[in-house]
């Protein structure tokens, strides 16, 4: 008896940076070879998905191009957004701008538009939302002036994990499943990389320091060396975007959650 074929099963991924790499490792200087799409899709030979993965973008950014973005139905959504909304200020708001849909002015408003967009595409696909990471010192490998320290120290008055909690309390409202990347993880500040090679500050020779030490260490980017090379991978390649092993264990966790869909 022939086996039997797996049922297709659409999946769009929104999210930013940590989504649009999956499909362009090139962007990463090919220190990634798989995404957590590519992982989940490997295991489940019936899923088809659309990388709708936009560098930068917030979940505000989203919300407010709902329309133009190209989504299209499909079985599964997951929305992977916030770290970006930390980092650029973006007012967090409260649950009942979700509840009262206020709109996109707001990171809880944002989500409400998402969401609904979502639904109306399709009323019975399942929704997934995934939390930010936390974060460590971040470099861009191709211009060290586009930099941003890590979550381990709030950004306009906000911590990233009050981000976080807001994507979980939207789960709870909304009885979505949640894979929540900043608590249960384990990529965690200490994590990120294996060290940060910058220059001590007394003898200006270059030393491998591992957090929390970094933090306290200045980077020049006019003048310094990357101070990632490839031995310093760990959770993440760069201190923000997961490595090939970050990679995996957010596929692991939303696999998880990905349970029983049909």
């Amino acid at each position: 008896m022939a086996a039997a074929v797996p049922r297709k099963i659409k999946w769009v991924a929104i999210g930013d940076s940590i989504t649009f790499l999956n499909d362009h490792p090139e962007h990463a200087d090919h220190r990634v070879t798989k995404g957590y799409m590519s992982i989940i899709a490997e295991r489940n030979p019936g899923v088809e998905y659309v990388n709708k993965g936009y560098s930068g973008w917030t979940s505000i950014l989203i919300a407010e191009k709902i329309e133009t973005i190209g989504l299209e139905p499909a079985d599964v959504y997951t929305v992977f957004l916030g770290t970006n909304d930390w980092w650029q200020g973006k007012a967090l708001g409260t649950p009942d701008d979700y509840r009262n849909n206020t709109g996109t002015g707001t990171v809880y408003g944002a989500y409400r538009v998402i969401i609904s967009k979502l639904r109306q595409l399709n009323a019975k696909a399942k929704i997934i939302l995934i939390t930010p990471m936390q974060r460590g010192d971040f470099v861009y490998f191709k211009n060290f002036t586009n930099n941003a320290y890590g979550s381990y120290k709030a950004k306009n008055g906000q911590d990233l994990g009050q981000f976080a909690g807001a994507v979980r309390q939207i789960g709870r409202m909304e009885k979505l499943r949640v894979v929540d990347l900043y608590h249960k993880s384990g990529i965690t500040h200490d994590k990120m990389v294996r060290f940060k090679r910058l220059k001590d500050p007394a003898s200006g020779a270059y030393k491998d320091y591992t957090y929390p030490g970094y933090t306290n260490v200045p980077f020049d980017p006019e003048k310094d060396a990357y101070p990632y090379p490839v031995e310093a991978v760990y959770m993440t390649y760069d201190g923000l975007h997961p490595s090939d092993q970050g990679y995996r264990i957010i596929a692991d966790m939303l696999a998880r959650k990905w349970r029983g869909v049909r």
